[in-house]
């Protein structure tokens, strides 16, 4: 997806396949939430038809590897917008110097094919995925973000070859190419995703501590014998040693030994609580003092912890009213910026006077292409919801959902217990 114009396409390409009930599509995750009775391939089928592409989540995606993967996305995104700045940022700087040459002679009109080549390099590295993107929404009747970068850079790189071509056209004074333009617009859109994509980044660090607080291993007692295994490895009934100062991996009800445990991540209390046999212990605390067996009942997803984590990722999906406000508005918007781009050049053509008529009118229409990207529409709630929900998972706070968030601004009264811990 590469603005929020594409949601509701793809809302509405979930929404068509029988025995959805509720979809929700986040923006600033490229993640969709889906409820009802439908597999898995019919939903991809219906994502990919509509001109996107889609996976499901299995849940065992590795953090590390993620993180990783969106670094080297991160570091493309700079390496094209380096490549399209290095072509576009000289041309402008000799441009407004008035050291680059003009087309009336063979030389000039060399030293400028030269340039526009450099360009198709630029647009087809840097730029290629706004042209796939467009021709892909082209095929399925939609418009997006894509749609504008695609026609304004390439407009400006067409009408530059033309006028390469046969600069006799248009007048001399009309006759400019404008390869800059098209490069360094690319050369920011780049730069903008990179940036966002680093701000999405950040978002996720409420989850990543959350995450930090699981076991990595377990010490289990099998066949009479202790031995470490990966936590997931962990089974239902199985018997597990913990010793001081260890994260207990799943939760369970201790069988043997009593200890003080560390319950602070979940309660927000500071002082530890005395465990002993009978008593459940949660994945994540930490064992102070005392060796104990206890007996595992809940692994996996279905531990404390992991559904605190579940419900922070699940609240920083969610989309409160004003954000399903803005999708709907972000699904005319590009239709609606096209038809003024279109009534922009017609206005020059017809009512404007002048030998550079032509010329004006194609980069005022340009720029009303370009200028009306609605990245920003579409980011500003979900990442807003996405730091607010992860700054609160940090304090200790699980909000739900965006709704919630959104009407707690609405607060006037807040009535806590007298340990000051929130509760159901």
């Amino acid at each position: 997806m590469s603005c929020a114009g594409c949601v509701t396409s793809v809302e509405d390409a979930i929404n068509s396949v029988a025995g959805v009930s509720l979809a929700s599509v986040n923006f600033a995750e490229h993640t969709a939430t889906i409820e009802g009775e439908v597999n898995t391939e019919s939903l991809v089928d219906a994502i990919r038809a509509a001109g996107y592409d889609a996976a499901q989540l299995t849940g065992a995606e590795d953090e590390s590897e993620k993180e990783a993967a969106e670094m080297e996305h991160y570091r493309q995104l700079l390496k094209k917008a380096a490549l399209a700045g290095i072509v576009g940022v000289p041309q402008f700087v000799f441009g407004m110097a008035g050291l680059l040459p003009g087309f009336d002679d063979a030389g000039g009109r060399l030293f400028w094919l030269g340039i526009g080549l450099l360009t198709v390099v630029v647009l087809v590295y840097s730029g290629g995925r706004f042209f796939s993107g467009a021709w892909k929404s082209a095929k399925n009747h939609n418009a997006n973000m894509d749609t504008l970068i695609a026609l304004g850079t390439g407009t400006a790189w067409l009408y530059s070859m033309v006028i390469i071509a046969n600069p006799t056209l248009v007048p001399s004074m009309a006759q400019h190419a404008y390869f800059e333009a098209a490069a360094i617009i690319i050369a920011l859109i780049n730069l903008g995703a990179a940036l966002e994509m680093r701000a999405r980044g950040k978002t996720s660090e409420a989850i990543k501590r959350l995450i930090g607080l699981q076991a990595k291993t377990a010490r289990v007692i099998r066949d009479g014998v202790e031995q470490d295994i990966p936590i997931k490895d962990v089974g239902l009934d199985e018997t597990l040693r913990v010793r001081p100062g260890e994260r207990i991996a799943v939760d369970g009800i201790l069988i043997e030994g009593q200890s003080s445990v560390d319950e602070s991540m979940l309660s927000g209390e500071p002082v530890p609580v005395q465990k002993a046999v009978g008593d459940e212990v949660a994945a994540g605390t930490i064992n102070k003092m005392g060796s104990f067996l206890f007996q595992a009942k809940r692994i996996g997803k279905d531990t404390l912890l992991s559904q605190i984590i579940e419900m922070v990722r699940t609240a920083q999906s969610s989309k409160p009213a004003i954000g399903r406000l803005v999708d709907r508005v972000s699904a005319v918007f590009v239709p609606s910026v096209l038809i003024v781009s279109v009534l922009t050049f017609l206005a020059w053509i017809n009512f404007a006077g002048g030998d550079q008529v032509t010329s004006l009118a194609i980069v005022t229409t340009m720029t009303v292409l370009i200028i009306a990207c609605p990245c920003a529409l579409g980011l500003a709630t979900p990442i807003s919801i996405m730091v607010g929900v992860g700054k609160a998972a940090e304090f200790g706070i699980l909000i739900r959902n965006g709704d919630a968030l959104q009407l707690a601004g609405k607060l006037d009264t807040v009535i806590l217990d007298k340990t000051g811990t929130v509760t159901e």
